[in-house]
């Protein structure tokens, strides 16, 4: 048997090794849980017993073929139920991934796989993350930064890179959100802003907005 806390380090491993692809550092993984390195290291000892992560003192960790499927599953089963939250139940993107965190670890695999046909088989959650499927495939996409694109450049929004409860709130604000097509009219040099256009609105927005927001061009 696997915890709810064994499996959270997973899937925080999981997200942290696209970053440090030779392996993840027990501070990066204690800054993202909110803990301490002492206790990242007695977690991933655990880990490494069932196998689930290959780990060594001051080389980092990286999750084994076994933990990797785990870890996945988990994200799986996370981005579903936002999903269901957001189209059945009526709840907003940006209350999704809290209620999303404890419904993830609920294992029953006929729950999830008659979920996932319930909801007509997503590719994407709420905050436009790909879905991976019950052999744990992800659909790959193209996407860019808003923060990347030129002038005159036009994109649809179709995820973001902070899904804190703040920033989608901000979004909901600026009529923001997954499908709305965002034209560049302008850059500022000084500070990064970018004037945007949505449907007949033009507003600027910060460069700390706009390197959170991902396109695909047009």
């Amino acid at each position: 048997m696997i915890t709810f806390s064994e499996e959270n380090y997973l899937k925080a491993i999981y997200h942290h090794s696209k970053d440090y692809p030779n392996g993840v550092s027990t501070n990066a993984i204690a800054k993202s849980m909110c803990t301490k390195a002492s206790s990242v290291t007695d977690m991933l000892k655990k880990l490494s017993e069932k196998k689930l992560v290959n780990y060594k003192k001051y080389q980092g960790v990286l999750l084994t073929k076994q933990g990797e499927k785990k870890a996945v599953n988990l994200i799986r089963r996370h981005r579903l139920w936002e999903v269901f939250l957001l189209e059945k139940l009526n709840f907003t993107w940006d209350e999704v991934h809290e209620v999303a965190e404890e419904l993830e670890h609920i294992k029953s695999e006929k729950l999830i796989n008659e979920l996932d046909r319930l909801l007509d088989f997503p590719k994407k959650d709420p905050h436009g993350d790909p879905i991976p499927d019950k052999d744990g495939n992800f659909t790959k996409d193209i996407k860019v930064l808003l923060s990347t694109l030129n002038e005159k450049e036009t994109g649809i929004c179709v995820g973001v890179n902070d899904t804190s409860t703040d920033f989608l709130k901000y979004l909901n604000k600026q009529n923001i959100a997954i499908g709305k097509h965002i034209t560049v009219v302008e850059k500022e040099v000084f500070d990064g802003s970018i004037l945007i256009k949505i449907e007949d609105n033009q507003f600027y927005i910060s460069h700390q907005i706009a390197k959170n927001l991902f396109l695909q061009l047009q």
